[in-house]
């Protein structure tokens, strides 16, 4: 039976793994910016995970330092272990007036480090910065040819995993919007079907690895007894 209860085993991990995706997108899904994942497995059952890019709602907030982009690309922050991407455009200011993301990580524009120092921000489609009247800075939005090369690190943040100097790009098109989040692309009640689905076909796995289980124990007990 070793060879009969590989198949449920199998089974029940991969439904596991589909159900911590599940969970995680549940968890996020009021998290702005957030992408959720699609589970798959290779030949030799290890699980991949592809990040769903596709657009999440838009949610005004008439907040003037909230971003989101309406279209493809990715703002950057700068980290301590380097630059990092992310659609989360909820920004506020550090007491030194630099334009910061939740984390406290500086939000980049052509020139670096964004400082604003003023009262009237005006942020355009082409992400272009004016603060009472003067041009300060322009958002520095990028994409990549393979957006899959991406690989999240946390809810929001993503780092490329080739030579983002050599494979950035600029987006064909650019549309911040101020005043708004791009709200995360998780489908709540469809996510809550799915958890029930793959909470089903869990059960129905320990089901027939119990059986298999019990028909050992009988083999064992019963078949080699003396007549």
């Amino acid at each position: 039976m070793i060879l009969q209860m590989t198949r449920p085993v199998q089974g029940g991990l991969r439904q596991e793994r589909k159900l911590e995706a599940t969970s995680n997108h549940l968890s996020n899904s009021e998290t702005a910016g957030f992408k959720k994942d699609v589970v798959s497995f290779d030949r030799m059952f290890k699980a991949q995970l592809n990040t769903d890019f596709s657009q999440g709602h838009m949610r005004r907030t008439d907040n003037k330092l909230d971003l989101a982009l309406g279209d493809e690309g990715f703002f950057k922050v700068n980290t301590p272990d380097g630059i990092r991407y992310t659609r989360d455009g909820n920004f506020t200011l550090s007491s030194e007036g630099i334009l910061i993301n939740q984390e406290g990580f500086p939000v980049q524009g052509d020139n670096g480090d964004i400082t604003i120092n003023g009262e009237n921000i005006q942020i355009n489609k082409a992400g272009n910065i004016t603060v009472d009247g003067v041009a300060v800075d322009v958002l520095d939005i990028v994409t990549f040819e393979d957006v899959q090369k991406l690989d999240k690190q946390g809810a929001d943040l993503f780092v490329y995993k080739g030579d983002p100097d050599e494979d950035e790009q600029e987006p064909a098109r650019i549309s911040v919007k101020q005043g708004a989040l791009e709200g995360s692309n998780v489908q709540v009640v469809d996510e809550m079907v799915t958890m029930i689905d793959h909470h089903r076909m869990y059960e129905t796995f320990q089901k027939m690895m119990l059986t298999f289980d019990e028909v050992d124990g009988k083999a064992i007990t019963e078949v080699g007894r003396p007549q």
